[in-house]
């Protein structure tokens, strides 16, 4: 089976972290420097499902040929459970950054120590979490108090 990456506009950046938190391959228009952003997501990235809430770039996509999902709501939680209709699970995975959307390694122990300190947090976080590193960002992940409420979240839209 072919994993489903995607590409997000402008208008569906909280979706996009929770496709990344995921675990699947999304891009999202925002981190781009583009003068077009609708014309570039048109022509680029051919491998990714377009997710969009603009019906006329969605019918612009579908008129080339381009794989496209055109998203209805406004609320993040509906639009997850409009996603659901392509196959998509949602879930806390941690294989990708949700800033970046590179993928997570474990830190090594120096990553952990210099990247606590610069966010200015204690070392007892590394022997009481299971900790994810992004080289890209520098961002250092764990199961805090907003993992709970991040599962809490997810038991809505089930």
């Amino acid at each position: 089976m072919v994993e489903m990456k995607f590409i997000c506009d402008r208008m569906l950046r909280k979706l996009a972290v929770w496709l990344r938190i995921s675990g699947y391959d999304t891009l999202y228009i925002g981190d781009f420097k583009v003068d077009d952003e609708d014309e570039f997501m048109l022509r680029n990235h051919l491998d990714r499902i377009l997710l969009t809430k603009d019906l006329d770039l969605f019918e612009r996509s579908k008129k080339i040929g381009r794989e496209a999902f055109l998203i209805r709501s406004n609320d993040v939680s509906e639009q997850m459970k409009e996603l659901k209709k392509l196959g998509v699970k949602f879930q806390i995975v941690m294989d990708r950054c949700s800033v970046c959307n590179s993928l997570l390694r474990k830190p090594s122990e120096f990553e952990a120590l210099t990247t606590l300190k610069e966010m200015n947090l204690g070392e007892e976080i590394m022997k009481k979490y299971e900790l994810w590193f992004c080289e890209k960002c520098r961002k250092l992940y764990w199961m805090g108090s907003h993992w709970r409420n991040m599962i809490r979240f997810l038991k809505k839209i089930e």
